[in-house]
């Protein structure tokens, strides 16, 4: 198995993060049974699916707990497709301008202060994301869940009182992960994701996302927030929250350029 960490959280809006999906009716004519073999897949493809928006632009805020500094920051972010997205600093003042640009594979932060721009590569890739629980990995992907895990039903009970699949993920054979495992839980009704909890290769549980707040946003159900935490007991986390988020929005290819990061 190639250890490249690709799973990401931040795709998508730059919108990642609002993992999108609609109400079960919509879907309940295509469903294959519970407990068929298909189940598993069709429920993470549904997720994936809804979740790849042609395009988005949103405003979210971002606090960061850790030992030594607790942290906020204001963030305007566009995508498009899978291959384009852009996040940048709107407050604090000081940081104004400051950039994360995604270009297919490709991953740069601009420096707004010192108009420095820096491509983030090699071990600079495991590095925490503006001071966050995420790391620069995290904003890269281009696979799906079915593409890269065998995706079993593990479970079925009740977490808050809501009823939940719980779904294992493991890796296939030479896939480019990280994770040794990732536990799913889904709500039962409107399959929405409630968490998820990525295991390393010696099977310890080592970081949670929690998906919180849902709500409808043009049309669409999905998490007004999420939190990420390190599973170690130290108490630290990292939250983003939507200010507002609209979808399929007019976004030139040039946006995401380097030329166009440097101008804004």
């Amino acid at each position: 198995m190639k250890m490249i960490e690709r799973r990401t959280f931040l795709v998508g809006a730059a919108a990642a993060t609002a993992v999108l999906t609609l109400p079960w009716p919509a879907w309940a004519s295509d469903a294959p049974p519970t407990d068929s073999p298909e189940f598993p897949t069709w429920v993470m493809n549904q997720i994936d699916d809804m979740h790849r928006g042609q395009s988005s632009h949103g405003v979210m805020s971002m606090t960061v707990k850790t030992e030594h500094f607790t942290r906020s920051l204001t963030m305007e972010s566009w995508s498009k497709g899978e291959e384009y997205s852009l996040v940048r600093i709107l407050e604090p003042k000081k940081e104004r301008g400051t950039a994360t640009l995604k270009n297919g594979e490709d991953l740069f932060t601009y420096l707004a202060k010192t108009g420095r721009t820096v491509k983030i590569s090699g071990a600079m890739m495991s590095s925490a994301w503006m001071g966050s629980h995420f790391t620069n990995n995290d904003l890269v992907k281009s696979s799906r869940m079915a593409d890269d895990y065998t995706i079993v039903l593990s479970g079925q009970g009740t977490l808050g009182g809501v009823p939940q699949y719980v779904f294992t993920l493991t890796p296939k054979p030479d896939a480019a992960v990280v994770w040794g495992k990732i536990e799913v839980t889904i709500q039962q009704e409107g399959l929405v994701p409630t968490r998820e909890i990525f295991y390393d290769e010696d099977g310890e549980a080592v970081r949670a996302l929690e998906f919180k707040d849902y709500k409808e946003i043009d049309g669409r159900r999905l998490a007004g927030s999420l939190v990420v935490r390190p599973l170690d007991g130290s108490g630290e986390f990292t939250k983003i929250a939507y200010e507002s988020l609209e979808f399929d929005v007019e976004l030139p290819t040039s946006m995401f350029t380097l030329q166009h990061l440097k101008a804004m």
